[in-house]
């Protein structure tokens, strides 16, 4: 029974190869037994991504105080919101019920959560040094993340890619996007697609040695990559995950949370301005690099 149950788990995962010890330890085993009740009662994984938008956008509100007991209501939200967040995927795998507009959905969630965090921090260091600088810094920060967590979610996804056809069907091309954007009707579907598209277009020009590398094995092999480099590559990107771990949910608000709690709320906006984009740079470089042996 206990090894169904595991194995059941591990199915609910993208790959144990990229979950960081936080997701391992904490937020995966927790979401997988409320994907497991939710699974029999009609509520979908789309459902449960718009619950996490509201709970997540909720704790900017809570972040604009300089009371610590708001403070840490917003923290407990936060990681509420990211709970909900793995029950979506985890839901969809064990249920089979998955598209690409929920794909796009559970990406945009994250970006309105940390968009009304960094509104409301803002909003704070106005109130407190009395100036609207800090939205210089806040814009900054929100399109560092932005792209920070494009090319991480890139580089991911590539990893699952492979493992396996079925593991990597979410690695799509940019040509695959713009064609998907084509054939879709007019409306809220076209629109993400759209987004979607500009997405994919950063994903595509900020790796160009990786493209080079999919173009030269898929006209050698097609979508037969061979085991041994197939296993090659993911020791190799395996490597990176520590680094890439920094830039994901857990690795910057372990930090944004300490900020929040010690009071020196601009910190957060330097760390993730200079720090978290020189770790991008150094990543972006090695993985390029990681590419270029497989020319």
């Amino acid at each position: 029974m206990m090894g169904e149950l595991n194995k059941e788990y591990e199915a609910s995962l993208k790959s144990i190869e990229t979950e960081n010890i936080v997701d391992k330890i904490f937020y995966r085993p927790i979401g997988f037994r409320i994907a497991c009740l939710l699974r029999n009662t009609g509520i979908t994984p789309n459902m449960v991504t718009i619950i996490s938008i509201f709970i997540g956008a909720s704790v900017g509100f809570l972040f604009y105080s300089d009371n610590l007991i708001y403070n840490i209501y917003g923290i407990l939200l936060l990681i509420s919101a990211n709970i909900l967040d793995c029950v979506d995927g985890q839901l969809a795998r064990l249920t089979g019920i998955k598209s690409a507009i929920g794909r796009i959905l559970d990406g945009i969630a994250g970006d309105i959560w940390f968009t009304c965090i960094y509104v409301n921090l803002a909003l704070r260091l106005s109130l407190e040094y009395g100036t609207y600088w800090f939205f210089v810094l806040a814009v900054a920060s929100g399109l560092s993340h932005l792209v920070q967590a494009n090319i991480i979610d890139y580089y991911k996804t590539l990893h699952l890619y492979f493992i396996s056809k079925e593991k990597g069907a979410e690695f799509q091309t940019l040509e695959q996007v713009r064609e998907q954007h084509k054939e879709t009707r007019p409306g809220l579907n076209k629109a993400f697609y759209l987004l979607y598209k500009a997405y994919t277009s950063i994903q595509v020009n900020a790796t160009p040695i990786l493209q080079l590398m999919l173009k030269n094995l898929h006209k050698k092999y097609g979508n037969d990559i061979p085991e041994d480099i197939r296993i090659a590559f993911r020791k190799k990107s395996c490597r990176l995950m520590p680094l890439i771990d920094l830039m994901t949910f857990n690795g910057r608000t372990i930090i944004m949370f300490i900020v929040i709690l010690s009071g020196y709320v601009w910190a957060y906006f330097l760390y993730e301005i200079i720090v978290l984009n020189i770790v991008l740079a150094i990543v972006m470089k090695k993985h390029e690099k990681i590419c270029a042996s497989f020319l």
